[in-house]
């Protein structure tokens, strides 16, 4: 299927690994300029690298930014003016008990996982609906839609990224702007395999059994029990970055296995 993508600009934001990398691979092989960010730029290379061998004359340019800050994502709009699709992905979880998690914990998380999308959709989306064309996507999370436990801080984050994306959506009627929001589950990654590890009920456990046990206890509701690809995740971005997508607007899209039993 031709997505329509070709010659279009995008941003991915922290894209040197998983999702990120993901999504800008499969857009450069759409023919997206693809613009991705990250703190080092040796990761930035590698990404690069892996992006141009899966799309061989994609355009891809490595920008070096700590959006955790506004002071680096001022450092990222000067450089990238414009851009036609803003995916924001960058973000990071962690478990922690709720009585210890601290001020700067939460900072931390709301910096990174909220503002940075924040900031930058700032900068960005007055000057899509100027030229009446684009998209800004965030990659929020299963549990934006229900806070674990264990890690309400990220919850609150990732829960937050939907009420930004559906009011941003509510700014677009009658432009051919959309924002949208990507739900995933836990996603295949180096990160999410090691944290799964934390959750084997004994020593020895293969990774394939501690996913299976992870499914059978924690995420019983999911109906392909299993880890979410991010090339799955990717597939589903890219939809919705596309002409092809336009008219799903102010959504929050699952790529969740189907773990939740509402019909909505």
């Amino acid at each position: 299927m031709d997505l329509q993508l070709n010659g279009k600009t995008a941003l991915v934001t922290g894209a040197t690994a998983g999702i990120g990398l993901a999504i800008a691979r499969t857009l450069a092989k759409e023919g997206v300029k693809v613009s991705i960010t990250g703190r080092s730029q040796d990761k930035l290379d590698a990404a690069a690298a892996q992006i141009g061998a899966a799309a061989p004359g994609a355009t891809v340019t490595t920008l070096v930014a700590d959006l955790a800050t506004a002071e680096g994502v001022l450092a990222l709009t000067a450089a990238l003016p414009d851009t036609d699709i803003l995916v924001n992905n960058l973000g990071y979880y962690e478990a922690k008990p709720f009585a210890e998690i601290r001020d700067v914990d939460w900072e931390r998380m709301l910096d990174l996982n909220l503002m940075s999308g924040v900031r930058l959709a700032r900068h960005y989306f007055p000057r899509l609906l100027e030229k009446n064309w684009g998209r800004v996507i965030f990659i929020s999370s299963e549990v934006g839609a229900f806070t674990p436990p264990d890690m309400i801080h990220y919850g609150v984050s990732k829960s937050a990224q939907l009420a930004v994306s559906r009011g941003l959506a509510e700014l677009t009627r009658g432009s051919g702007v959309t924002v949208n929001s990507v739900l995933p589950a836990a996603t295949r990654s180096d990160g999410i395999v090691e944290y799964l590890r934390q959750t084997a009920p004994r020593p020895g456990m293969s990774d394939a059994e501690i996913e299976t046990h992870f499914f059978d206890t924690y995420r019983p509701s999911s109906l392909i029990a299993r880890m979410i690809e991010a090339d799955e995740v990717a597939a589903m971005v890219a939809l919705l970055a596309s002409p092809l997508g336009a008219a799903t607007n102010g959504a929050a899209v699952r790529v969740e296995g189907g773990s939740f039993r509402s019909i909505l």
